[in-house]
């Protein structure tokens, strides 16, 4: 794994910078294996890249051979502002009108959220075929306590081993959710970091202080895939 930093002024530069950076991981996936497969990241720092790759980049990618997945889903209906598939589908996907075969949200609408995970597993487990999944690049946000996905500071989530995703309860709003392990997440063969605003500054300087060896209690800080991490900071989050 190697660690990168990429710092710009401000959200708008960042989220150009990701954009550029995704249309290469796009195209190598692509022309390695026919497809690239993307996990969302939801939150509200996403959103400007979505709306980049919509307009600057509907020609550059090809959207066609582009499946898109989501990292972590707060357990409300779809139609819900809260929810991250509504977010990406006003921001990128119907912008780009994606093909519905093409797009994999995380189920909410189950009565026992846990059925809601699984029936996700079995998901990817269709989609990926025998062995772990491995996504070409996984977006993924920070909040200010060093969360990423959902997966939050002293989850029991943070030590599964076996499942791939988990219906958890977390400290913010909403508290119910669905998230993807660090089992998936560490199977990637790329990760973005998209992380903005000054309550970020302290934790990343912390993570990115911190050697290949060494353990942290921020969750973001775990997620140690074998291919390249790259962090997408303004200068704020720089701090």
């Amino acid at each position: 794994m190697s660690w990168e930093t990429s710092v710009w002024e401000d959200r708008e530069a960042l989220s150009r910078a990701a954009g550029a950076e995704l249309a290469q991981v796009a195209a190598k996936a692509v022309e390695a294996h026919g497809r690239f497969d993307l996990a969302l990241a939801g939150g509200s720092t996403p959103r400007r890249l979505y709306e980049i790759l919509a307009s600057e980049y509907r020609d550059q990618i090809d959207w066609g051979r582009t499946h898109l997945f989501w990292g972590d889903e707060r357990y409300v209906p779809h139609s819900d502002p809260l929810s991250n598939c509504r977010m990406a589908r006003k921001a990128l996907i119907g912008p780009l009108g994606i093909a519905p075969a093409n797009v994999h949200p995380m189920p909410t609408s189950f009565a026992d959220p846990d059925e809601a995970a699984r029936a996700y597993e079995q998901t990817l487990r269709a989609h990926f075929g025998d062995g772990m999944p491995q996504f070409d690049l996984v977006l993924l946000g920070m909040g200010p306590e060093g969360h990423t996905a959902s997966l939050f500071p002293g989850s029991s989530a943070l030590e599964e081993e076996k499942r791939w995703v988990l219906p958890v309860h977390v400290a913010a709003e909403p508290p119910l959710r669905l998230t993807l392990t660090l089992v998936v997440l560490n199977a990637a063969r790329e990760v973005f970091f998209l992380v903005s605003g000054p309550d970020k500054g302290a934790i990343v300087r912390k993570i990115l202080s911190l050697s290949p060896e060494e353990t942290s209690p921020f969750p973001a800080a775990r997620v140690r895939p074998q291919g390249r991490v790259i962090w997408f900071l303004d200068r704020a989050a720089q701090g």
